[in-house]
């Protein structure tokens, strides 16, 4: 039974599994070779406080109640009997 479980050391010709896929893939070649990996960390660090503000402006207790208030008008007309 041990013997079964011994690999041969000599790795797989075709990565069949999920795990053996990610094991052999070429992280190195993608980060050092694709403009996208080098100018992301730069995007975020633009964009990062422009959503930073958006979150604060439409989830602001004053905006919260008008859209309340909003919805509460749109849904008063349709329940008239």
């Amino acid at each position: 039974m041990a013997d079964a479980a011994k690999s041969s050391g000599r790795p797989m010709e075709y990565p069949y599994t999920y795990s053996a896929k990610l094991a052999r893939f070429p992280y190195k070649f993608y980060l050092t070779k694709q403009w996208i990996w080098k100018t992301m960390p730069f995007a975020l660090l633009i964009v990062a406080p422009l959503y930073y503000k958006l979150s604060k402006l439409s989830n602001s207790p004053e905006n919260v109640a008008k859209w309340k208030e909003i919805r509460r008008k749109e849904l008063e007309g349709h329940h008239d009997d």
